[in-house]
């Protein structure tokens, strides 16, 4: 007999403190007014979660789009991210943007599946409307050419993605 011991699924927005967690969703909704402050607080805990797998991955990973504008806003409060990736991972997590060889590691869509999934191992929740791409979820929060942006071509042909 197998015996299969689950872990409990880990919030990563308590790796930062209720104020700085608010202070983050707070830039986010100030600088995108269509973000609600419930959506601002799972966005911290993502942005959180893909810094939690990222600084433990031997591969690269990469953030949703909307995942990077909240790993943006934390990273402008230059202290408090340099002392969060210092206290929580022992080193400073770099926001590297560019284009990686896509033979290598498959292209945008292919590093946000492995995101994903090295957030689902490192054991925390992964909230699928910020990952719109990989048809997890049925969102329409970003313009980020989502299967339901306007900007996505087949958008003009129907009104629901």
């Amino acid at each position: 007999m197998t015996i299969v011991e689950e872990r409990p699924v880990i919030d990563a927005g308590t790796l930062v403190g209720v104020e700085l967690r608010e202070t983050i969703a707070a830039d986010v909704r100030a600088r995108y007014d269509h973000i609600t402050a419930e959506l601002a607080c799972r966005g911290v805990g993502q942005l959180l979660a893909f810094l939690a797998a990222g600084a433990v991955s031997e591969q690269p990973l990469s953030p949703s789009p909307l995942v990077d504008d909240f790993w943006h806003a934390f990273i402008l409060r230059t202290k408090a991210y340099a002392d969060f990736c210092h206290d929580t991972f022992g080193k400073f997590v770099h926001h590297q943007p560019g284009f990686l060889d896509r033979e290598e590691h498959g292209g945008g869509k292919g590093l946000r599946a492995r995101t994903v999934d090295a957030i689902q191992a490192a054991g925390y929740t992964v909230d699928p409307e910020f990952w719109p791409e990989l048809d997890i979820a049925d969102c329409s929060q970003c313009h980020a050419n989502c299967h339901n942006s306007p900007k996505h071509a087949d958008a003009s042909a129907t009104s629901a993605g």
